[in-house]
């Protein structure tokens, strides 16, 4: 852990304005702890990153324009010494696997308290890793099952077409297939924002007005039968 004359500088991300000041107050009430500023979403944590090189960013998963996961693998490329350590609300296997192979080096859940989410700053800054009680646990019944985490990888294509992301592949695959929003929260075990979030992001990279013509595209590109 840092002394107090090099307090450990975090930035803050989550597009939620009272959790991103709460919790912007709250960690900057902690022994050798800096809050050096606050990220709206993934896209502004990569860029803040960039510019003022934290040593932790602090990462919600769920955000518009960029989610957390995308913003950790940036950062993670880009600045391998900035760590990430991820605070959300979801613990589900995708988010927790997802956020890991991104390159975070922690994950907690918003049911933190102050004391773990020290505890966890100091240890990414020592450069261990740091994890919830239930994300570990998961993590250990993975390896004695030999299950590859997260489940069975989904087929990609060689140069996904548009930039598009592995997640942002299986989810238009399920757009194609028909499913609402319900259903593919449901399949993929995430959250109703996540999708819409992917959503919004489909829309932008693949230049369609609406979901139908997302539909249109899984088809052209033989993500839909």
């Amino acid at each position: 852990m840092s002394t107090e004359t090099t307090p450990v500088r975090v930035l803050v991300a989550d597009d939620q304005k009272v959790v991103r000041d709460g919790l912007s107050l709250l960690i900057g009430m902690l022994p050798g702890v800096e809050v050096i500023g606050t990220a709206v979403d993934g896209t502004d944590a990569v860029r803040q990153a960039a510019a003022c090189v934290p040593d932790v960013v602090l990462m919600d998963l769920s955000m518009p324009n960029c989610d957390g996961v995308e913003a950790t693998r940036q950062i993670a490329d880009r600045q391998p010494g900035v760590r990430v350590v991820v605070l959300t609300a979801f613990a589900d296997d995708d988010s927790v696997f997802a956020a890991l192979r991104a390159g975070a080096r922690g994950y907690l859940t918003k049911n933190a308290g102050a004391g773990e989410i020290l505890q966890a700053l100091s240890a990414v800054c020592a450069g261990e890793a740091q994890l919830d009680p239930s994300v570990q646990r998961r993590l250990v019944e993975a390896v004695v099952s030999g299950e590859p985490p997260g489940g069975p990888p989904a087929p990609a294509a060689a140069e996904p077409p548009d930039g598009l992301t592995q997640r942002e592949l299986e989810m238009l695959t399920e757009i194609g297939a028909g499913l609402s929003n319900a259903e593919i929260a449901a399949k993929l075990r995430i959250s109703g924002a996540t999708v819409k979030s992917h959503i919004n992001h489909l829309l932008a990279k693949t230049g369609s007005r609406d979901r139908g013509q997302l539909v249109g595209y899984a088809f052209r590109h033989g993500l839909a039968a």
